[in-house]
């Protein structure tokens, strides 16, 4: 295979495999020795940075990998960021901060505090990863008890649901429990629009 082939080809298989490959993999792959590898990986690297491209050719303890040019990381970034994604509505908030402070719990359990019917938030809180089926509880009828995810404490910034805000008289049932979680769920609110924490995309507003 000649010089410029080679280079062709080198860079042809590091753009497909979008992470850092070991130089033993590269020689077996392009049927080269270790100095001719080497050789063609510098000479793209001085190509890349002379020509001033958007990609450069980095070595990494005994790999290769394109990686994009860093003064361009600005132009990256705004062009290729997600679209922000909406809030979580009222009523996702108070499903998610019940299962949250008493999971694993029942749908039938949140409803009861809760006053309405979850099912549709539910499911919409299952779509978005915030909940997941925690196992069936062992009485009559066996319902599906649910818990929180680690995608729910990675939307809120926190790093295990000790970080959770301090939830006061939590022994309360009804309407007392729902004043709680009402004070409980503004603090999640404001923890969720704190810059530096993901944002869960938030199902529609559900009648309360």
């Amino acid at each position: 295979m000649e010089l410029k082939e080679l280079q062709s080809a080198l860079e042809g298989v590091l753009f497909a495999a979008g992470e850092p490959v070991s130089v033993e993999r590269l020689c077996l792959g392009l049927e080269v020795d270790r100095p001719t590898l080497d050789a063609v990986a510098q000479r793209l690297m001085d190509q890349y940075s002379y020509d001033r491209r958007g990609i450069r050719l980095v070595r990494l303890d005994g790999s290769y990998q394109l990686c994009s040019a860093p003064e361009y990381a600005d132009a990256i970034r705004s062009t290729l960021e997600s679209r922000k994604p909406a809030r979580l509505s009222q009523p996702a908030l108070e499903v998610l901060a019940i299962v949250a402070y008493y999971q694993p719990v029942t749908r039938a359990y949140v409803d009861q505090v809760r006053g309405v019917d979850s099912a549709y938030t539910m499911g919409l809180l299952l779509e978005r990863e915030l909940i997941e089926e925690a196992g069936r509880l062992s009485v009559p009828g066996r319902p599906m008890q649910f818990r929180t995810t680690k995608n729910f404490l990675r939307s809120f910034g926190m790093s295990s649901l000790e970080e959770l805000p301090e939830l006061p008289g939590s022994s309360q049932e009804g309407s007392q429990l729902t004043l709680e979680l009402e004070a409980s769920l503004a603090r999640l609110r404001q923890a969720e629009e704190e810059p530096g924490g993901g944002e869960p995309a938030g199902p529609p507003a559900e009648g309360t």
